[in-house]
């Protein structure tokens, strides 16, 4: 596993929209094993990728470290339950950013309380960046992908 990004899959994502994701969006590229992320943005909902609800938590952590880095300390991935009992993974910083979540969505639930997984301690590494991918570098990105 890779300490840095969290994941044994050093191409694991992007998860929708591939080529395009890397082609317009902003990405944080693992200093350790290479892995794109998209940390872009999203003006229209005011959120980052990594803000919104995930399908599977092994999803969630693909994310993760984005919402880690932006944060600058260690987050966690939360369960959340809605009122027809669909399970969906959100990332939060701390406990208080998920009450405020719940407080705002009455129809949501944390059975818990506490993060189904975090890594639990910050750590900066030196050769991460953060920026958009140059064409022959998302080139090469999907071919070993694949």
């Amino acid at each position: 596993m890779c300490p840095e990004c969290y994941t044994d899959q050093s191409r694991a994502t992007p998860l929708i929209n591939h080529v395009v994701c890397l082609r317009e969006h902003t990405q944080y590229i693992c200093g350790t094993c290479g892995r794109c992320i998209c940390i872009e943005h999203d003006p229209k909902h005011g959120l980052q990728r990594w803000n919104f609800p995930f399908k599977t938590l092994e999803m969630a952590k693909l994310y993760l470290r984005t919402a880690d880095y932006t944060m600058k300390k260690s987050c966690g991935i939360y369960e959340i339950k809605n009122e027809t009992g669909r399970i969906s993974y959100k990332i939060f910083a701390n406990i208080e950013a998920l009450r405020l979540f719940l407080q705002k969505n009455r129809c949501k639930t944390c059975k818990h309380m506490s993060p189904v997984f975090t890594f639990g301690v910050y750590k900066e590494y030196e050769k991460t960046q953060v920026r958009k991918l140059a064409t022959r570098e998302i080139t090469k990105y999907m071919l070993e992908r694949y």
